[in-house]
């Protein structure tokens, strides 16, 4: 009992006047803080308003895939003995992972590395959009091919030009619920950041090697270091600021005919040419919001 406090602030009794000069410095400092925009409810809101604006992905004329096209990676989903709904490669950012350019006004960015997870939102943002880069020397508007290395990249501004990676797993190093090979988002493209498209068909597979990929046709993404298929497991929830996500990992599933099975599966979708679209590549974002580091 000799610790309660008898008295409320209002009565001018021990150190009244340090207490009341301290309340005021506590709320200048709040009024300041939200003036600026530095509360953690604004950046947090600001974080969600520049990693979901709206990307236009790219038109396909002929139907086929290009180098530096802007495009979404999706899982269809499973089938009646394996329910699984589909999902698209996005994301997973918080506070920490936002940076500024000083050269550029402070204008916010992600950095690097960064986790991913298969959202169930399939609009395309900044979060699920992806640019098929070349690590080969091709240039961009090519056409790429079964077989052919390339790699992943976020978009331009917000999203930081980050690169879709792997790597053997480690006991330091693997995915968080799986405990599974682990796939990222890293800022230098290196050869752990190359991909290749194989066809998802065994019995068919050698004969499409070379052949042009089309978008939204069944294909699977293998890793060329570690030789393992992205893939996204439903057994694995993450659970994210924004939400309730599938595990993304590299690790190839197979059935009883040692065929792939369907979380190996993935579609390149771009834009539907039926649909109004703005720029081909809307890869820098008008107008970001300002987002400061904690």
């Amino acid at each position: 009992m000799a610790n309660v406090r008898k008295y409320s602030p209002n009565v001018r009794v021990g150190n009244w006047r340090e207490d009341e000069a301290l309340g005021q410095d506590t709320l200048k400092d709040f009024l300041h803080r939200k003036d600026k925009g530095e509360l953690t409810i604004q950046k947090t809101g600001t974080l969600r308003q520049n990693i979901l604006k709206p990307v236009s992905l790219t038109v396909s004329q002929d139907g086929f895939l290009h180098f530096g096209d802007t495009v979404m990676l999706v899982n269809p989903g499973g089938t009646k003995a394996d329910p699984r709904n589909p999902c698209t490669v996005s994301i997973i950012a918080d506070l920490s992972s936002v940076r500024s350019h000083p050269q550029a006004n402070f204008e916010p960015y992600l950095q690097g590395p960064c986790q991913v997870g298969g959202a169930s939102s399939l609009k395309p943002c900044v979060r699920n959009a992806f640019v098929i880069t070349s690590v080969d020397g091709t240039p961009n508007g090519d056409m790429l091919r079964y077989e052919q290395n390339f790699a992943l990249r976020t978009t331009a501004g917000f999203a930081g030009e980050l690169f879709l990676a792997s790597d053997h797993r480690t006991l330091e190093k693997c995915a968080k619920r799986s405990r599974l090979q682990e796939v990222s988002l890293v800022e230098q493209l290196e050869f752990f950041c190359w991909w290749r498209v194989v066809y998802f068909d065994p019995q068919e597979r050698l004969e499409y090697e070379g052949y042009p990929v089309q978008g939204n046709t069944k294909v699977l993404i293998s890793h060329c270091k570690t030789n393992q298929c992205l893939a996204a497991l439903a057994n694995y929830i993450l659970w994210t600021p924004f939400g309730k996500e599938y595990e993304i990992t590299a690790h190839t599933l197979r059935d009883s005919h040692k065929a792939e099975r369907d979380s190996n599966h993935w579609l390149f979708v771009p834009a539907d040419p039926g649909e109004h679209v703005g720029p081909i590549t809307q890869e820098n974002q008008p107008d970001p919001q300002p987002v400061t580091d904690t």
